[in-house]
């Protein structure tokens, strides 16, 4: 049997699969441990779920137990209050006890609230109810067991009125009794959320930003998978270190192709990365046609500019004949949703292949 690709870059990694991070790692299990409220934000596909298991894991270890609700895609309260009972009913060990005790006291059935909200009007609890029972019963579970709650994708729920000020006026009172950690890949909805006056959560958590790997953990963790696995990186690590450009699902994705090219007993060479980038272009190639295809155009144009290693508002901007005002536009609407990010005063591509798209399907 094939030995398995050192690279997982399909969804969240696993606690111990996660490679560097070791400064933000740290960070964040000692700001959970000490009860401080944290919102995480980065762009999509930067390892914040992957990152929170590591740390969840390292609190493990310590006598934490962790509950998981995802907020992906909510679109109403019974949507928000059904990720806290399936956050709750998946759980495992200690914490299951605990919880399957506080539910029969309380006269609650975790698990099965996604069903019982699919019935008509009359037979199906109210949803407001059902969430704040479901928080008041964590917050008990938190008082006899050192707990952590992750909310992950917390940036749904800005879609669903009520649902943050519910959530705050249940939690306000407790957050020296357990750790809560909110993550979101809309990086401007997540600072809305939380330093907007007018929301509910204003000035309750300290915002910590994931930026990218540094290129010493990228090709640290490439170095130590071929490794791992008898063989040498060889020649693609420079390579791949600068076309990564420290995000880490790209870096992994390119170092998969590599480690695939590369048989055991092997070092790669520079044949090898000419293969490997050759392969992940061709894999993204179609993703990133359909995800341009969907944009604004003054979204497109700005995307281009800055691909080009232009300014929306200088000579690759004109090219494109491209107004100053669509660019500012563009700009915020393309920061605020993670496809440009701002490094030393420039404007960057989050995703350096879908950067390295834009270049070879736009040359001019």
């Amino acid at each position: 049997m094939d030995k398995p690709s050192p690279f997982p870059f399909q969804g969240p990694l696993k606690a111990d699969e996660v490679a560097g991070r070791s400064v933000e790692r740290i960070d964040l299990a000692q700001r959970i441990a000490d009860h401080r409220l944290t919102a995480l934000l980065g762009p999509r596909r930067y390892g914040k779920t992957s990152l929170l298991r590591a740390v969840t894991a390292d609190l493990a270890g310590v006598g934490h137990e962790t509950i998981w609700v995802d907020l992906y895609e909510v679109a109403s309260m019974a949507d928000v209050a059904s990720a806290f009972d399936r956050g709750m009913a998946d759980v495992e060990g200690r914490l299951l006890g605990l919880l399957a005790d506080l539910a029969a006291t309380a006269s609650i059935r975790l698990g099965v609230l996604g069903i019982e909200l699919s019935r008509s009007a009359r037979d199906r609890p109210d949803p407001v109810l059902a969430l704040r029972e479901r928080v008041r019963m964590l917050v008990k579970a938190a008082g006899r067991q050192p707990l952590v709650l992750v909310i992950d994708e917390f940036s749904g729920i800005a879609g669903v009125e009520h649902a943050a000020g519910i959530l705050r006026t249940e939690l306000q009172h407790h957050y020296r009794d357990l750790g809560i950690v909110f993550a979101g890949s809309q990086p401007s909805t997540m600072a809305t959320l939380f330093s907007d006056a007018a929301q509910p959560f204003f000035a309750q958590a300290d915002l910590f930003t994931l930026g990218p790997m540094s290129d010493g953990d990228v090709a640290e963790a490439v170095r130590e998978g071929f490794t791992a696995t008898g063989r040498d990186a060889g020649a693609v690590v420079v390579p791949l270190v600068a076309a990564a450009d420290g995000h880490p699902q790209r870096a992994m994705q390119m170092a998969d192709a590599a480690w695939r090219a590369t048989p055991e007993g092997t070092t790669a060479t520079d044949d090898t990365w000419a293969t490997a980038l050759s392969d992940t272009r061709a894999a993204v190639a179609a993703g990133s046609e359909r995800l341009f295809a969907l944009l604004p155009t003054g979204h497109q144009k700005v995307l281009r500019a800055v691909a080009s290693g232009g300014s929306p508002y200088g000579t690759a901007g004109d090219v494109l004949s491209l107004s100053a005002g669509t660019a500012r536009a563009g700009i915020e609407a393309l920061v605020g949703n993670g496809y440009l990010t701002r490094r030393n005063d420039r404007l960057v591509v989050v995703d350096p292949l879908f950067a390295d798209w834009l270049r070879s399907r736009f040359p001019v």
